[in-house]
């Protein structure tokens, strides 16, 4: 039987990815306890980074939220396969942003919620988290943005 957040996710017109494996040496995710803390996770689609490039420059804010969506389910992919399961996902607390931006490029908060929305969505009152919302001049990869999540399980 399929977990209550896939089966919402379906309904949200998004799938769950197989995680992404890890592109240096470190774990993709880690659980200590109830917290479960993934490690940065860019827009990579089947293997592939998509929308590579800064905000503001080669990508509009549109794609940028495009970006956090998959970043975001990415991170879920994670968190699922280091504790089995979506639904045991009892709280989304934090979602740190890094935005690849482009010089007097200010609207890190608005892509972000591209994630912060898919998370309050798929949890509801469970899915608000603190957040953090920085601009870098440069990222792994090229990658639009990077996000990491800390969950209560």
């Amino acid at each position: 039987m399929p977990d209550r957040i896939e089966t919402r996710l379906t309904e949200l017109g998004f799938k769950l990815p197989t995680a992404p494996a890890a592109v240096g040496a470190y774990a993709p995710a880690t659980q200590v306890g109830n917290l479960v803390i993934t490690s940065g996770q860019i827009p990579f689609v089947d293997g592939e980074l998509v929308l590579p490039g800064k905000l503001g420059g080669e990508l509009t804010e549109e794609d940028g939220v495009k970006a956090a969506q998959i970043c975001a389910l990415n991170a879920l992919a994670q968190i699922k396969a280091c504790v089995g399961s979506l639904d045991k996902v009892k709280r989304i607390l934090r979602l740190e942003g890094y935005v690849h931006a482009a010089p007097g490029f200010r609207r890190h908060a608005n892509v972000l919620n591209g994630a912060s929305e898919l998370l309050n969505h798929l949890y509801g009152e469970n899915g608000k988290h603190t957040r953090i919302a920085l601009g870098v001049n440069e990222m792994p990869l090229g990658a639009a943005l990077q996000i990491c999540l800390w969950a209560e399980v």
